[in-house]
């Protein structure tokens, strides 16, 4: 008669887990079902790779993650990103994935129209810039947003030229343009109403998302 190991109770448990998450997820967002179940998944997995105490745990962290981590090196970023656009109305935070967030407004990093960087935004990203060349671990995503005003065919391409601009502006202090993926969104993802001024100013912005794979450091 066959027994069972501790790995293999885990790896059981970790099952009989993945299903009640499975069966839950019915009245939960999409993004709260796809971190539940990544979270079993995770767990799952680190059953699967062996005995060590802490593989089940350390698996549904990173599932949970969507397989970035926030490092000290990431939490240092922040601290910097923070200082140096203190008072710009730069935002900098970290997302529910842990990828560390910079959302900047047109009046710091773009005339309207115009997709040549401004001179508010050069500090920024030179700051940015510094030690990524160190962390090859890191990915960047740049985003650019504007507001309705003016048809897709100009927004779109117009979106996605800041973008190119700040992933440019990158790769002239260091940073692997290959690193970087760009986009342009156009008016599609607003965050505040069109319909004023001061909505539209908020909508016409880039993102900047920088984050760390947990599988790289293993």
């Amino acid at each position: 008669m066959k027994t069972f190991t501790s790995h293999s109770r885990t790896l059981v448990v970790s099952l009989g887990a993945l299903a009640v998450l499975a069966s839950g997820c019915a009245n939960m967002t999409e993004a709260q079902r796809s971190a539940a179940i990544g979270g079993g998944l995770g767990a799952l997995a680190g059953a699967a790779i062996g005995d060590s105490k802490g593989a089940a745990a350390v698996g549904a962290g990173v599932g949970a993650l969507g397989g970035y981590i926030w490092s000290t090196q990431m939490a240092q970023k922040k601290a910097a990103m923070e200082k140096a656009t203190a008072g710009t109305g730069v935002v900098v935070t970290q997302t529910a994935d842990n990828q560390l967030k910079l959302n900047i407004p047109s009046d710091i990093s773009f005339d309207t129209g115009r997709s040549n960087i401004k001179p508010n935004l050069q500090p920024i990203l030179d700051q940015f810039a510094q030690g990524l060349a160190g962390q090859p671990n890191t990915e960047i995503r740049i985003i650019g947003h504007t507001d309705s005003t003016g048809s897709d065919s100009i927004n779109n391409p117009l979106s996605f030229s800041r973008a190119a601009s700040a992933r440019d502006y990158l790769g002239a202090r260091g940073v692997d343009g290959r690193r970087i993926q760009i986009d342009g969104r156009g008016s599609y993802e607003p965050i505040a109403d069109n319909n004023t001024e001061a909505g539209r100013a908020k909508n016409r912005r880039i993102e900047i998302y920088l984050a760390e794979r947990a599988l790289a450091r293993q």
